[in-house]
């Protein structure tokens, strides 16, 4: 009776079939010991199952003592009894999809447990379907892809739906939305191998209706029926059945001759009415009349036309390209059409200019006016754009001579110096009178030819050089060197020597230069006391033609050594002792400080190196003698009174000694023989008459001596204002050889003391006799000194021409 009521909640039909239904199974129950029940899905909770306990023959109060459950296999909490009243309910939520799938058959098996006695009783509650899902499709979209060259009638299959229901629930049926191009053709009860598919009912034109959208609708047999939708994308895939099309058959385009490379000249649009490949247009070039297919480049994706080569207006005046547009369909299509363009003319042709008869080089000594090269310019363009104007590079020694109509000459406008401007760059200027103009030029590289019309030059009129004497015979003294202005062989520069008579003897006996390099080499050894200052003149000559040149004076002055050692003078005239000993008288009554004797010597070296001294040699056993000798004069004077127990014969050692490095020296043997007084005067008398006969002697060779100082002073005077006045008119020079008189500080024994030195020097110029001149020196002797010494040198024939004589 409850199951009747259920039953007529669901439904109001069929009850007594289902009460009979219900009366049969609890008559199988009884017999088999199990129960059964049922009870749809997606019952609310609480909804009346059945009366367990009374059904299983349990007493309401015995549930609890008996401890009466109900135990379900991984369905517990689906299903619930009330202990107060023994009815079996549903307690959750049963889904009989997800119980028990697509099944048939779904059953809830629950296990009765009492206690006292333990009995154990099955329960089968049967879950009944209900027409809770729709027909879902799996896609919400579905897309089909149909190329417009399909026949009617194909078919294309479709993907249906599906059911989670069972039975009528899960039958399903479907149907399609209207259109003109598609039916549908679905499975049936009778067919049901044959699959949900989409028939085409005529042709697809993808360029009118390039898609098709279909809704597909399923629905199941449930009452009331539930229904699932998707959508059909129909795309219709193109196929190549259309040509490229051009907006114009042909075009005209207008282009200045002068336009640049990649000037832009026309963009071609071609258009294809097929999409993808089949709609994708290429482009290319069929051809360019006349002959000028590499003049223009096409791109051949977009269509643009730009000019690839020089475009000239003389050559050609229009030009016709023939364009194709291409699809990529297979086989592809193509379209077609003409590009006339014209051509502007414009001043586009620069000028031209051609140099011929080019007479290079040119030398220096060119006269004004002569042609150097001729000179044509030409200009392809005509009207104003070919007229005219040549000029050339300003401030050039050369001018531009029209002699046609476009011919010039080059002609030498001036006088020409190659070595002040050895080349000329040339610049030839062609310029036409277009608008814009243009122009040309033309380089032309003029080398000027050297004529040897410069000498060699030195750097000074005159040098002086310093050599000292005993030099080893071929040492170089010095170099000269002249330049010459002008090239190769006219700058080709050799030396030599102007050959002059030196004295005797040949001036190349002395020195020598060499023909290349310039040096002057002295070929022996010179003697200072021999050749005093050797001028001489070394002459440079090119090697041009004619050859030019010019000559230097060298000045070689020859310096002292002391190579001479001093030469011992008799104390007078005749006078001697034995074994070249020097001896003299002296009195024993003369005082201290008394003079009785004086040696004398000359050293041929000058300077330094005749500047003599005087020192006595202590005697033998270190006695202490009563003599000595003044430092300077050599005097040899007393140092105290003489008296008996002094020595008969005095033998005194004078050692004279110069002052060069090293310093070379004389030993005088001095012998004194002392007497009594009564035997002095006969002594004196005999040493005051020798003494008068040699100061006669010496007055006579002074008063030559004063005769060929004052000729020899005067030629002297007369040679140095000549020489004042040459080296006045000429540039100054400097040198160790300058005006000026020397002065030189001396340090002795005695102190420091200075002499202006003059001399004679014999000085060879190279022609004429050599000159004399007279130096003397005054040495500065402490205050108190009445002693004065005199140096002299001895003139022309002597034997020591540098000889310094020194006396009281």
């Amino acid at each position: 009776m409850s199951y009747a009521m259920f039953r007529s909640q669901r439904r109001g039909l069929g009850t007594r079939r289902l009460l009979l239904l219900l009366l049969l199974l609890a008559v199988w129950e009884a017999g088999s010991g199990q129960v059964h029940y049922s009870v749809p899905e997606e019952a609310k909770h609480g909804t009346f199952v059945g009366r367990i306990a009374q059904d299983l023959g349990l007493e309401l109060t015995e549930l609890v003592p008996r401890l009466f459950r109900v135990a379900s296999k991984g369905h517990g909490d689906l299903l619930e009894v009330n202990l107060q009243n023994g009815i079996l309910f549903v307690n959750s939520r049963i889904d009989r999809e997800e119980l028990c799938g697509r099944s048939l058959e779904c059953s809830i098996h629950l296990e009765v447990i009492v206690d006292r006695p333990l009995q154990v009783f099955h329960v089968e509650v049967e879950v009944k379907d209900i027409n809770d899902n729709p027909p879902v499709f799996s896609l919400r979209e579905q897309k089909l892809l149909i190329s417009e060259s399909k026949q009617p009638d194909s078919h294309f299959p479709l993907e249906g739906a599906s059911d989670a229901d069972i039975g009528e629930n899960a039958l399903l049926t479907y149907r399609l939305s209207q259109n003109e191009y598609f039916s549908l053709e679905s499975p049936t009860h009778s067919k049901q191998t044959k699959r949900l598919s989409l028939t085409l009912k005529k042709y697809l034109d993808r360029e009118e209706t390039p898609e098709i959208n279909l809704l597909l609708t399923a629905a199941d047999g449930g009452k009331p029926e539930l229904t699932g939708t998707v959508l059909l994308f129909v795309q219709v895939l193109d196929i190549n059945d259309n040509d490229p099309e051009f907006e114009q058959s042909e075009y005209k385009v207008r282009l200045m001759e002068n336009v640049a490379k990649e000037t832009f000249v026309i963009k071609l649009n071609a258009t294809d009415r097929d999409e993808g490949v089949n709609g994708e247009v290429t482009y290319s070039l069929m051809s360019v009349k006349p002959n000028g297919k590499l003049l223009f480049t096409l791109d051949e994706n977009n269509g643009e036309v730009r000019v690839n080569g020089s475009l000239d207006y003389e050559e050609n005046k229009f030009y016709e390209i023939e364009v194709q547009a291409t699809d990529k369909g297979n086989p592809p299509m193509a379209g077609h059409c003409t590009v006339w363009v014209e051509i502007l003319d414009a001043n586009d042709n620069a000028p031209e200019v051609t140099v011929t008869s080019l007479s290079l080089p040119v030398r220096e000594d060119t006269q004004p006016s002569t042609v150097i090269a001729l000179i044509s310019v030409s200009d392809r363009d005509s009207g104003a754009n070919g007229q005219l104007i040549c000029s050339l590079t300003p401030n050039v020694p050369f001018k531009l001579v029209s002699t046609f109509k476009n011919y010039y000459s080059l002609v030498l406008d001036s006088a020409l110096d190659r070595e002040r401007v050895a080349n000329y760059v040339l610049v030839v200027t062609a310029r036409d009178g277009g608008s814009p103009s243009l122009s040309t030029t033309a380089s032309m590289y003029v080398e000027v030819a050297d004529v040897n019309d410069n000498a060699p030059a030195f750097a000074q009129p005159e040098y002086t050089v310093f050599v000292k004497e005993n030099n080893p015979p071929g040492c170089h003294i010095f170099t000269v060197s002249a330049r010459d202005a002008d090239a190769q062989e006219n700058a080709l520069v050799s030396y030599s020597l102007v050959e002059r008579r030196v004295g005797e003897r040949a001036l190349s006996s002395y020195v020598s230069v060499h023909a290349e390099s310039g040096k002057v080499y002295a070929l022996q050894p010179l003697d200072h006391e021999e050749l005093e200052l050797l001028q001489f003149q070394v002459s440079a000559r090119d090697a041009g033609v004619p050859p030019l040149g010019s000559n230097v004076t060298l000045q070689v002055f020859v310096l002292d050594e002391n190579d001479n050692a001093p030469a011992l003078l008799p104390l007078r005239p005749g006078a001697g002792g034995a074994g070249g000993a020097l001896s003299e008288l002296v009195s024993r009554s003369v005082g201290a400080g008394h003079v009785v004797a004086k040696v004398r010597a000359v050293d041929a070296d000058s300077g330094y190196n005749a500047w003599l001294s005087y020192e006595l040699q202590p005697a033998a056993g270190g006695a202490r003698s009563p003599f000595r000798v003044a430092l300077y004069t050599g005097e040899i004077s007393t140092t105290r009174s003489l008296d008996e127990a002094d020595l008969a014969r005095q033998r005194l050692l004078v050692l004279v000694k110069d002052h060069g490095e090293p310093a070379l020296t004389a030993t005088a043997t001095v012998l004194l023989s002392l007497v009594e007084s009564g035997q002095a005067p006969k002594a004196s008398s005999r040493v005051l008459a020798g003494a008068a006969g040699a100061e006669a002697a010496l007055v006579d060779v002074n008063v030559y001596l004063i005769i060929a100082i004052c000729a020899v002073s005067s030629l002297l005077v007369l040679t140095l204002l000549l020489y004042t006045a040459l080296r006045c008119s000429a540039p100054p020079t400097e040198g160790a050889c300058g005006p000026g008189k020397p002065t030189l500080v001396c340090s002795s024994a005695v102190g420091s003391w200075s002499y202006s030195q003059q001399r004679r020097q014999r000085v060879c110029s190279g022609e004429g006799p050599p000159k004399t001149d007279l130096m003397a020196f005054s040495p500065c002797l402490p205050p108190g000194s009445d002693r004065e010494v005199e140096g002299e040198r001895q003139d022309a024939g002597s034997n020591h021409p540098g000889q310094v004589i020194v006396q009281s």
